[in-house]
């Protein structure tokens, strides 16, 4: 199983990745080892995430929230929470 998630930095930017372990990957990412983007804006929130089958699901889906808006990230994030 693999998994597609959004993080809020600390300075309310949003970044999106994909992982096979999903809790070890915000430890990562929050002490500092994740990626270089996150480094400079901790501490990291999960703020979405969602399942994927296959390594190339989770890749083309994290490809896909890349490419939208923020509006359209925040939108995704409001209908998980609800």
């Amino acid at each position: 199983m693999y998994y597609v998630y959004v993080l809020q930095c600390a300075d309310k930017t949003l970044y999106t990745g994909y992982t096979d372990d999903l809790q070890k990957r915000i430890k990562v990412h929050n002490r500092g080892k994740g990626a270089k983007y996150t480094r400079a804006r901790l501490p990291v929130t999960l703020v979405y995430y969602e399942e994927a089958e296959t390594k190339s699901m989770a890749l083309s889906r994290e490809y896909r929230i890349k490419k939208m808006t923020r509006r359209q990230k925040e939108t995704l994030i409001s209908a998980q929470m609800n």
